[in-house]
């Protein structure tokens, strides 16, 4: 789409531009296999965590309780996830003109708190138990958690099939956890059942807690980034700008700006000064190219100038980034 405005006494083109991908209605779809496996892993999950729960109770199992405490809110979590994948194929609509594409980021930073609330429950009711410990029965804890592992095995296998997106890591993350909890459980079972070591339960579970603690605040601060509109990790700002502006034609490139619309999909907005407008056509067939073939942005709006607004820029000249003008 190219229109006119008048911007400081000169005028401007506006390109926004997607690769043949994003035609048709510019519909963001999350894979195809990433709402199926969530709701596999879901279920999968709600079904042992109501047994392992009633585990734990019988047995007086703290590792087993903490097990069943992550499962449940894995199943809360899965949910999420689903619901998000599901909402982010929705195309977009006058009111969400991105679509809901975002969803799937709210539903990784609301799994993220949800799992630092869960690591500070049991937590706490781990150091309680080593201060007053309670009497566990081993072999009971050790079967359960046994069959736990082997689901949450199979969830993980699950989700792993199912991509590498924001939404998946974070419903990841939850299972690991739950696995790790299993292994803990299993662990914590044999040292009580063979030796009679009571404390073996609460601390297998702080080991689990502190785990997973790094990899939950690292989601939680990576879904933040995108929120906020950073720049993506994978992305060197300037290095995208000077290749930019080493493209034949352009003069320079300034208000340069690339963030992430959701788990694979990079947007790029920046003003590209060329010598004269009549050669903007030939100048954005490059610029696309070069950004999709380098960098694989595809989501592009572009707003040439002319060199005369500001003579002093030679050919290549690029500077980024800068207040807009």
């Amino acid at each position: 789409m190219t229109r006119h405005h008048s911007h400081h006494d000169h005028d401007h083109d506006y390109d926004h531009d997607h690769d043949e991908a994003s035609h048709h209605g510019h519909h963001h779809h999350a894979p195809p296999s990433e709402f199926s496996a969530l709701l596999l892993a879901l279920t999968l999950t709600l079904g042992f965590a109501g047994v392992e729960a009633v585990g734990g109770v019988i047995s007086g199992s703290l590792a087993l309780i903490s097990d069943a405490g992550h499962m449940l809110s894995d199943g809360l979590a899965l949910g999420m996830a689903a619901f998000a994948a599901k909402l982010a194929q929705r195309p977009p609509s006058a009111q969400h003109s991105y679509g809901l594409v975002r969803s799937e980021v709210l539903a990784a930073a609301f799994n993220a708190l949800l799992m630092l609330a869960v690591v500070i429950g049991i937590a706490v009711e781990s150091v309680s138990r080593l201060l007053h410990p309670t009497p566990v029965q081993g072999e009971a804890v050790m079967v359960i958690a046994t069959i736990g592992l082997l689901v949450n095995i199979s969830t993980a296998l699950v989700l792993a099939r199912a991509g590498d997106g924001l939404n998946i890591r974070a419903a990841m993350i939850h299972v690991i956890g739950d696995l790790l909890g299993s292994v803990a459980a299993i662990l914590a079972g044999a040292i009580i059942w063979y030796t009679g070591w009571l404390p073996a339960d609460p601390i297998l579970s702080l080991l689990v807690v502190a785990s997973i603690l790094t990899s939950t605040l690292r989601l939680l601060l990576e879904s933040i980034h995108v929120l906020m509109e950073g720049v993506p990790r994978s992305i060197d700002l300037q290095a995208v700008g000077r290749g930019m502006a080493s493209i034949k034609g352009v003069m320079g490139v300034h208000d340069l700006h690339i963030w992430t619309l959701a788990s694979g999909k990079l947007a790029l907005s920046a003003h590209i000064e060329i010598a004269a407008l009549e050669l903007w056509p030939q100048v954005l067939q490059k610029l696309k190219k070069h950004l999709l073939a380098e960098h694989r942005i595809d989501h592009i709006t572009l707003q040439p100038e002319s060199q005369l607004a500001m003579p002093s820029l030679r050919e290549g000249q690029t500077h980024i980034p800068i207040q807009p003008i």
